[in-house]
């Protein structure tokens, strides 16, 4: 027989979240949806299954070994549950508002759920929140995002933020430019992913030098450009690194107190990004708020457009932020008062909570569920300590 103790058990990876937290949660979202809105980004709600072939499609094939799989017993086809939400708003864009001005702004907010968490992120469920700026391949496009992140995450109060900027293609092409197959390549990636300069120097070979450099410039972003703009890069590498610069300079104009940070060499989590890209760190707070970056998708009917954005993480971004406060709670004892008497408190603003039987001790019920506030003979008085 089945235990109440066994009921309260979930599998690894999931949780209860509980009050207050939960509207914690559901507010903060709310309130980062209602900034991107601000800011001319149109929220949509993609579901949260689909058929497999469209949802591991482009940018999605990244995502294969983290989706949960079923059989649709309705059409008889796989479909997958969604383990991300942005390629679900690619998808969108390119099909159901491809006739739609470009630049398009998108939001979106909901739950995803993946085949297994990380070191840093053990929660295989958890909520994102994000935007997409699609069809729009100018370095202001790249600024925006970044810069919509972090008034995003100000207007909530999430404190001593952080980004640090990245080029996930730069390796790649220059793996390839000194002629790395594909195998030494992506041993390549994983050395520098790891800061492992030795292991970069045994798999670069004579071109070690290059790579161990792009190790060191990563730092404070005005050191790090300053260092990049020292190394003998190939043409189309040192146009992304101009790029950055100019990129950078844009988000410095517009808050110049954000801290920035540039590391050429990240790659982790990266997999479909084609430009600039970053991730977004708040002093004292384990793991990155969100990430995000420039990626192109395919159009229906052919074609390609330039797009960039980001995803909030909203388990990292409970953790940032402060202690949920309690609302005042006012105690309506039975019978003390009309039915319309609480809708009156309510219309003040006053959350109420109605006995539901007498009580001998109208004021001990009151602290014991909790509340701040009683209603005695029409007069509101405040429970102290």
């Amino acid at each position: 027989m089945t235990t109440l103790g066994d009921k309260a058990l979930l599998p690894a990876g999931l949780e209860d979240v509980l009050p207050p937290y939960a509207a914690q949660e559901a507010a903060t979202v709310e309130r980062l949806i209602a900034c991107f809105s601000g800011h001319g980004y149109q929220r949509v709600k993609p579901p949260l299954l689909e058929f497999e072939e469209t949802l591991l499609a482009g940018a999605g094939t990244t995502l294969t070994q983290q989706t949960f799989r079923l059989m649709d017993p309705v059409s008889q086809r796989m479909m997958g549950l969604r383990a991300d939400m942005t390629p679900q708003v690619a998808r969108i864009a390119a099909t159901r508002l491809r006739h739609a001005a470009r630049p398009l702004r998108l939001c979106y907010g909901g739950q995803i759920l993946q085949v297994k968490g990380s070191q840093l992120r053990s929660e295989r469920q958890f909520g994102q929140v994000g935007v997409e700026l699609i069809g729009a391949g100018q370095e202001a496009a790249d600024a925006e995002v970044v810069l919509l992140a972090a008034e995003a995450l100000g207007a909530v109060g999430v404190a001593h933020l952080s980004i640090d900027l990245n080029l996930p293609p730069l390796v790649g092409s220059l793996a390839a430019g000194i002629g790395l197959d594909t195998e030494n390549s992506a041993a390549l990636l994983q050395a520098l992913d790891r800061k492992d300069s030795a292991a970069v120097a045994q798999i670069a070979g004579d071109q070690a030098s290059l790579f161990t450099a792009l190790l060191r410039a990563a730092g404070p972003a005005d050191a790090a450009l300053a260092a990049l703009g020292k190394l003998s890069l190939p043409k189309a590498a040192k146009a992304d690194v101009e790029r950055l610069r100019r990129v950078v300079g844009l988000i410095r104009d517009a808050a110049p107190e954000l801290t920035l940070t540039v590391d050429p060499v990240e790659h982790r989590g990266f997999e479909y990004q084609t430009g600039i890209s970053f991730i977004v760190f708040a002093r004292g707070v384990r793991g990155e708020l969100g990430r995000g970056g420039r990626y192109t998708t395919d159009l229906l009917g052919g074609g390609r457009e330039f797009s960039t954005g980001f995803t909030l993480y909203m388990d990292t971004v409970q953790r940032a932020l402060p202690e949920p406060e309690r609302s005042p709670v006012l105690y309506i004892p039975a019978g003390s008062a009309p039915a319309d008497r609480g809708r009156a408190r309510r219309k003040q603003g006053w959350v109420t909570l109605a006995g539901l039987e007498g009580e001998a001790d109208i004021k001990g019920a009151a602290r014991r569920l909790g509340c701040s506030h009683v209603l005695i003979d029409d007069q509101v008085i405040e429970l102290k300590d």
